[in-house]
């Protein structure tokens, strides 16, 4: 489009019959604009298939939204426990539970996502200690720890969103808090 605005100051310029201005435009510029036109309407399609997308995902999962998240895989036997809690590698997902998965995408009008976890595959979910940024704000954490020993540390700023997300998995993954992390959310 912005080639269109660009060509107005080239455009030759002339009188018709009636006198009606009339742009006169070489082959090249009417196919450079036809091509315009074409990689125009691609991109407004793909936008239109990322709203799709997004629509029929939100209509159709149990829980979605933005989490902090980090991956982080069980320690090897032997192998000594590593002290990352000043590692600040947290970063933002957009999270779906649907049906029998968690999908996770880079952003919300992602097409597919970068990758998803089978709800049978989850044998544990819990509460994390909270963290509290150099900003003074309060991120409320849990995990989903896989039998593949994949564990996912999620955060959020909202302690609602935290405790919906573990409500859900614990629900749809048919598993039970344990009675120190029920004590913990109460008092978080």
């Amino acid at each position: 489009m912005l080639n269109l605005f660009s060509l107005r100051g080239r455009l030759s310029w002339k009188l018709g019959a009636n006198d009606q201005e009339k742009v006169v435009l070489s082959a090249v510029e009417v196919e450079s604009l036809r091509s315009e036109i074409a990689a125009l309407e691609e991109r407004e399609s793909h936008f239109k298939a990322q709203l799709e997308n997004i629509d029929e995902i939100l209509r159709s999962a149990r829980l979605s939204g933005y989490l902090f998240l980090r991956m982080r895989w069980a320690a090897l036997p032997g192998e000594p426990p590593i002290d990352d809690t000043e590692v600040d590698d947290w970063i933002p997902r957009f999270v779906v539970l649907h049906g029998s998965c968690i999908y996770l995408y880079m952003i919300s009008t992602d097409l597919s996502p970068q990758d998803s976890t089978l709800l049978s595959d989850v044998v544990e979910v819990g509460h994390l200690p909270n963290l509290t940024r150099e900003d003074e704000e309060i991120r409320y954490c849990f995990y989903i720890w896989t039998c593949h020993g994949l564990r996912y540390e999620c955060s959020s700023k909202s302690k609602i969103q935290v405790d919906l997300w573990l409500e859900a998995l614990q629900i749809d993954c048919k598993l039970a808090l344990d009675s120190k992390d029920v004590k913990n959310s109460e008092k978080a």
